[in-house]
């Protein structure tokens, strides 16, 4: 794969009962220790870290590794994608950006 996919998220309206299920059905460790109780999900062997948050509407998106944010956005919209989240830094994390596909489907961008 060119440009792997290097992380998932959960979204849904209650954060915390989709961290505990999610955590339950798959054995994952869900650490919330973060000031924004974002539930992450360490890599294991063969897999790919996550998060599982709270947000208004429930979602499941994956995110690319790029080499670039910005450039890979403007592709995408070329492609006919919309941007969903601007490029981004996460404090201590990567750049990050999201757009919606033509379908309607929220896709993650990462620099890692």
């Amino acid at each position: 794969m060119a440009q792997p996919v290097v992380h998932f998220e959960v979204h849904g309206k209650d954060g915390k009962k989709l961290q505990e299920f999610y955590g339950k059905l798959f054995d994952w460790n869900v650490d919330t220790n973060n000031p924004m109780s974002y539930g992450m999900v360490a890599a294991s062997e063969g897999g790919i870290g996550g998060g599982i948050t709270e947000s208004p509407a429930p979602m499941v998106t994956f995110y690319v590794n790029v080499p670039d944010v910005a450039a890979a956005l403007k592709k995408a919209e070329s492609l006919g994608a919309k941007t969903v989240m601007p490029p981004m830094a996460v404090p201590g994390g990567p750049e990050i950006a999201q757009f919606s596909d033509p379908e309607g489907n929220v896709i993650g961008l990462s620099k890692m």
